[in-house]
C-alpha cells in the first residue's frame, strides 16, 4: 500500500452543539486515522450537511501538500477560486455529496507538483515542452500551470472510511507570456489537445509511481484566464480512469462560462439579461448617481444562466441611508431578476456593508445589514 494512503477507523460517537444558523443538536463520528507511521489520531465526520451540494468535509481540516502553490501558479484570484469550486462541482457528479466525505488531495506532493510543473529540459519528470534554447519559447509554450487534486472517502460496511475516488483538476494557460512579458494566445484546439495527452500521462505516473491502482480518477481541464482578467476562468473538459485503467476513457465537453455585465456583446442569449442588468444599474444610478458602481457576473451552464452575482462597491453612507439604499436595491432586485438566483454584495472602503441573496424559486429576498 502507498504509503500517502489514509484509512479511516470509526470507533465512537458524541454529540457536538452547533452554533450560529445551527438550531439543533447533531451527530458527529469521531474517527482515527491511521497516519504513515501507523499511529492513530482522531478525526470528525459531521453530520450536518449545510446544503446537499456541500461535501461533509473531514476535520480536522488537513491541507493539501501542495495548498499553498497556486498563488504562485495561478494568474488570478477569481481563477484560483473557481479553479477549487469548479472541480468540486464536477467531483459531486461522480461521487455524491451524499454518499462521499471530502479532504483535501493527499497524494501528491509539493515536490512532486513542482518537479511535473517543469520544463522536460529542466527536469526528466517535467510535463512541459522543452525549452527551444533560441530565446523564442513561444514556439514551445507553458501549457500546464498548476495541479490540484481532491480526495472523497467513503464508509464501508464495517464501518471503515477510506478513499474511494480522487479528482484531479489541470489548470492549463489560454495565454504564454515569454520572459519579456510578451502575450502568445494559444487556441481552444491546442489546449484541448495537450491536455487531454497531460491528464493521461498524469494518470499513469499516479499508477505506476504513486501505486494508487484500485481507486477511480476523475480529471478536470481548466482554461485559466489571461493576467489582467476580472472574471474567472470555467472547466471545459471532464474525463475517468476506472479502477486499474491508465488512461483517462471518453472525455465530456463542459459548457459553463462566466459574464461580465454590462457587456457590449451581441451574442443573443447574454441579450435579454444584458438589458435587464442595464435597467437595474440605471435605477440604482438614478438614487446614487455619482458614489456606485454596479458590476455583474453571470455564470452559464449549458446555455443557461445559473447565478447573477453583482458587486456595488460604494462610498460610506450613514447607516440609515445605508438601509434606504439597500431597501432600495433589494426592490429592484425583485423587480428585474424575479427567477434569477442573485446575490449583492454591496460594500465600501470598510468592508461589507450588506449582502442580499435571492433564490429564483423565491419572492423573499435575504437581507443582510452587517454590523447592524
Amino acid at each position: 500500500m502507498n504509503k500517502n494512503m489514509k484509512r479511516l477507523f470509526a470507533v465512537s460517537s458524541m454529540t457536538l452543539l452547533l452554533a450560529g444558523c445551527i438550531p439543533s443538536l447533531s451527530q458527529e463520528d469521531s474517527l482515527t486515522q491511521e497516519t504513515e507511521e501507523s499511529q492513530e489520531e482522531v478525526v470528525m465526520i459531521p453530520e450536518v450537511q449545510l446544503k446537499e451540494s456541500y461535501y461533509r468535509t473531514l476535520l480536522p481540516f488537513k491541507k493539501s501538500p501542495v495548498h499553498g502553490l497556486v498563488v504562485n501558479n495561478i494568474y488570478t484570484k477569481y481563477d484560483m477560486k473557481e479553479a477549487e469550486e469548479g472541480l468540486l462541482r464536477l467531483s459531486s457528479e461522480y461521487f455524491s455529496t451524499e454518499d462521499y466525505f471530502y479532504q483535501e488531495g493527499q497524494y501528491l506532493s509539493e515536490d512532486i507538483v513542482k518537479q511535473w510543473l517543469k520544463r522536460v529540459s529542466a527536469d526528466e519528470k517535467g510535463l512541459n515542452p522543452a525549452s527551444s534554447n533560441t530565446g523564442r519559447d513561444e514556439q514551445n509554450p507553458l501549457f500546464l500551470a498548476h495541479i490540484m487534486e481532491q480526495n472523497f472517502l467513503k464508509r464501508t460496511s464495517d464501518d471503515k472510511v477510506v478513499v474511494e475516488g480522487i479528482t484531479i483538476g489541470l489548470a492549463l494557460n489560454s495565454v504564454y507570456y515569454n520572459l519579456e512579458g510578451k502575450e502568445f494566445p494559444l487556441s481552444d484546439a491546442q489546449v484541448k489537445a495537450e491536455g487531454e495527452k497531460l491528464a493521461n500521462e498524469i494518470v499513469k505516473r499516479m499508477r505506476e509511481e504513486l501505486e494508487i491502482e484500485n481507486i477511480p480518477i476523475v480529471v478536470g481541464l481548466f482554461k485559466q484566464q489571461p493576467r489582467n482578467a476580472i472574471v474567472p476562468g470555467t472547466y471545459f473538459a471532464v474525463g475517468k480512469a476506472d479502477k486499474g485503467k491508465t488512461s483517462v476513457g471518453n472525455w465530456t465537453a463542459i459548457q459553463e462560462e462566466y459574464v461580465l455585465l454590462p457587456t457590449d456583446n451581441t451574442i443573443e442569449k447574454y441579450r435579454d439579461v444584458n438589458m435587464k442588468f442595464k435597467n437595474f444599474k440605471q435605477e440604482v444610478d438614478e438614487y446614487f448617481p455619482s458614489f456606485v458602481n454596479v458590476v455583474g457576473k453571470a455564470f452559464y451552464k449549458d446555455g443557461d444562466m445559473q447565478q447573477l452575482t453583482i458587486r456595488m462597491p460604494i462610498q460610506f453612507f450613514g447607516t440609515s441611508e445605508l438601509i434606504g439604499f439597500t431597501q432600495h436595491v433589494t426592490g429592484l432586485v425583485q423587480k428585474h431578476f424575479s427567477s434569477t438566483n442573485v446575490e449583492v454584495n454591496i460594500t465600501s472602503t470598510n468592508g461589507p456593508e450588506a449582502l442580499i441573496v435571492k433564490p429564483a424559486q423565491s419572492d423573499e429576498p435575504f437581507v443582510h445589514i452587517y454590523d447592524y
